[in-house]
């Protein structure tokens, strides 16, 4: 396993939009094993491909409150609801903002074996699915918040929530 460079705004990748992952071999595991390394070193809770340079519909996540996944090819199915809350992302260090969402959400995609899976995500799992799937389309959250801050400003943001 290897930490990989996070890609920081400014890098023009980011704001690419990722291609379908159509090989399911030991290759991608590789890539899967590096991402969640590389995203726990940084202390995150999600990191698409393209983070790391690589421009693939694939995303990992740990929420730390009891879901770990590999999300490949993800879709929306269904949207509901909305929340607004504070975001981070691990490439846009030193920065905050307000973000709607919606609160619900339930997607398809496929594991690493390949096999197509789906799953109804709400809260605090749905926002990070949303953030991550942004990324392979080329959005960074920064695009679409509705106010930012730097960390520094992040206990005042936090109280005005």
């Amino acid at each position: 396993m290897a930490i990989l460079q996070i890609r920081t705004d400014g890098d023009p990748i980011l704001h690419k939009k990722s291609r379908e992952v159509e090989v399911f071999d030991e290759k991608l595991k590789r890539t899967i094993d590096d991402m969640y390394e590389t995203m726990y070193d940084a202390e995150g809770v999600g990191l698409a491909a393209v983070q790391v340079g690589k421009l693939k519909r694939l995303i990992v996540i740990d929420d730390y409150e009891g879901t770990k996944i590999v999300l490949i090819n993800p879709e929306v199915l269904e949207e509901a609801g909305e929340s607004e809350a504070l975001e981070g992302c691990l490439s846009v260090p030193e920065r905050v903002g307000k973000v709607k969402r919606f609160e619900t959400i339930k997607i398809k995609y496929r594991d690493p074996e390949g096999e197509e899976k789906t799953l109804e995500a709400e809260g605090f799992l749905a926002r990070i699915i949303q953030h991550e799937m942004d990324h392979l389309e080329g959005i960074l959250y920064t695009d679409i918040a509705e106010e930012m801050y730097t960390v520094n400003d992040r206990e005042e943001a936090e109280s005005e929530a």
